[in-house]
C-alpha cells in the first residue's frame, strides 16, 4: 500500500447500486443540492435587486405605507357605508328620532329634579311631578308670552309702519342718498311678487299647518318617553343590555355611561349658557326700549341651542325690530350687543360652563354646525355637536389605555 503526503491511497468506493442496477447518488449531511443552492442564490439576486427591476420580472411589492392606508381605506368604506345607512334610516324616522332626542334632551334636565324629589315621595309621583310641573311652565311661560304680543299688536303696527318711513328716510338721506323713486319701485315689486305668488304663499301656509301637527305629535312622544325615562332609565339600559353577548356587556356599559355623562353635561350647560345670554339680551332690550323685549329673549334663548350661529341670527332678528321701531341709533347698539354677547359666550361661557363635559376645538364645532345643517338642516345644526361630543367620548371610553413604564401587560394590577 502507498502512502502519499497526505496519507495513505485509498481504492475509491464503488458506486451503491440500487434495486434494478440503478446508481444512487450520495447524500452528506448538512449540504444543499446543486439546484437548490442555484434557488437560494437566485432569491438573493432577486432580493438585492431594485424594486423596479423585481417589476419588469413580473415580481411585484407593494410598500407598507400603501399596505396600512388601504386596510384604514376599506375600514372607512364600510364606516360610511353603515353611518349612511343609519342616517338614512334615521332621515325615513325624523319623527321619532327627534322626538326621542327630545326626551332625552328632558331628562338630562329633569333627572335631577326627580332624584331630589324621589327622597320624599314615590319614584312615578316624582318623575310625574318633574316632567308635569315642567310642562305648566312652559306652557304658562308661552301664554304669557302670546298674552303681551296680542295686547301689543295694535301700537306695535304703528310703530312698525312709522319704522318703515324712519328707514326710507334715513335711505334718502345722507350717506346713501337713494332716491324716492327707487324705494317706491321696490315697494311695488314686493307688492307685486306677493300677489303673483299667493298661492304659493297659502300652500306654504297649509303645509306649515301641517308642520305644526307634526311638531304636536312629536311634543306628546317625547313627553311620554321622557317620563319613563326619567321614571326608570336605568332599567332600559339593563335590559338593552341583557339583549347582548356577555362578552359585550362590559364595554358597551362603559361607553353607555360615558355616552350619557357627556350628553347629559353639554345638555345642562348648553341650558346655563342660553339662560345667561338670553337674561343679558332681555335686560339689554328692556333697557333700551325696545318692543317686544319677553319674545326676543325667548327666541334668544332657544337659539343659544346653535352653538356659534344661534345667537347672532337671534339678535339680528332684534336690530331688525330695534331699526323698524327705534330708530337706526337703537339698532347700531343693539348690532354692538351682538359681538359683546358673541365673546362673552365663546370666551367666557363655553370655555368655563362646557368645558368639563365637553372638550372639543371651536373649529371642530363649527364644522359640526355646519355639517349637520347641510344634512338636516335646522334639526342637523342643533344635534350636531351633541352627536360628534357623544362619539369623542366613547372612542376615548374604549381606546386601550398605555401600561405604566417597567409593568408588563400580563402583570397583575397594582392595589388600589
Amino acid at each position: 500500500m502507498n502512502a502519499g503526503p497526505r496519507g495513505p491511497h485509498r481504492r475509491p468506493a464503488p458506486p451503491r447500486t440500487g434495486h434494478g442496477g440503478r446508481r444512487l447518488r450520495s447524500v452528506v449531511l448538512g449540504s444543499r443540492s446543486a439546484r437548490g443552492a442555484r434557488s437560494v442564490a437566485h432569491a438573493r439576486t432577486a432580493a438585492a435587486r431594485p424594486a423596479t427591476t423585481r417589476a419588469r420580472d413580473g415580481q411585484t411589492e407593494v410598500g407598507p405605507g400603501l399596505r396600512v392606508a388601504a386596510a384604514y381605506a376599506w375600514r372607512l368604506l364600510v364606516v360610511g357605508v353603515v353611518g349612511y345607512t343609519v342616517f338614512s334610516f334615521l332621515g325615513r324616522l325624523q319623527l321619532v328620532a327627534v322626538a326621542l332626542f327630545l326626551a332625552l334632551v328632558i331628562t338630562a334636565m329633569l333627572r335631577p329634579l326627580a332624584d331630589l324629589l324621589a327622597r320624599h315621595l314615590p319614584r312615578t309621583a316624582a318623575a310625574v311631578l318633574a316632567v308635569g310641573g315642567s310642562v305648566l311652565l312652559v306652557l304658562g311661560l308661552m301664554a304669557l308670552i302670546g298674552g303681551l304680543v296680542a295686547g301689543e299688536s295694535g301700537r306695535l303696527g304703528h310703530e312698525f309702519a312709522g319704522g318703515l318711513g324712519r328707514i326710507e328716510r334715513w335711505l334718502e338721506g345722507s350717506p346713501f342718498h337713494v332716491s324716492h323713486s327707487v324705494l317706491s319701485n321696490l315697494q311695488d315689486k314686493v307688492a307685486h311678487l306677493l300677489s303673483e305668488n299667493r298661492s304659493v304663499v297659502i300652500s306654504s301656509a297649509l303645509s306649515g299647518a301641517g308642520r305644526v301637527v307634526e311638531v304636536v305629535t312629536g311634543l306628546v312622544l317625547a313627553l311620554f318617553c321622557s317620563l319613563f325615562f326619567v321614571r326608570s332609565g336605568d332599567r332600559f339600559w339593563r335590559w338593552f343590555e341583557n339583549l347582548l353577548p356577555y362578552a359585550a356587556r362590559d364595554p358597551w356599559d362603559r361607553a353607555g355611561r360615558a355616552a350619557w355623562r357627556t350628553f347629559a353635561g353639554y345638555t345642562r350647560g348648553i341650558v346655563i349658557v342660553a339662560a345667561t345670554n338670553a337674561v343679558l339680551v332681555g335686560i339689554a332690550l328692556y333697557a333700551l326700549g325696545v318692543p317686544l323685549a319677553l319674545p326676543l329673549t325667548l327666541l334668544e334663548f332657544f337659539a343659544a341651542f346653535v352653538p356659534l350661529v344661534g345667537s347672532p341670527v337671534a339678535l339680528g332678528v332684534a336690530t331688525v325690530v330695534a331699526l323698524a321701531t327705534r330708530g337706526p341709533v337703537i339698532a347700531i347698539v343693539v348690532l354692538c350687543l351682538i359681538v359683546v354677547i358673541g365673546q362673552l359666550e365663546g370666551h367666557v361661557l363655553h370655555p368655563l360652563v362646557l368645558s368639563w363635559a365637553v372638550r372639543l376645538h371651536p373649529v371642530v364645532v363649527a364644522v359640526s354646525v355646519i355639517g349637520g345643517s347641510i344634512l338636516a338642516g335646522v334639526i342637523g345644526a342643533v344635534v350636531a355637536v351633541p352627536m360628534v361630543s357623544v362619539a369623542w367620548s366613547v372612542i376615548g371610553e374604549l381606546r386601550p389605555r398605555p401600561e405604566p413604564a417597567g409593568r408588563s401587560p400580563d402583570s397583575p394590577p397594582a392595589p388600589p
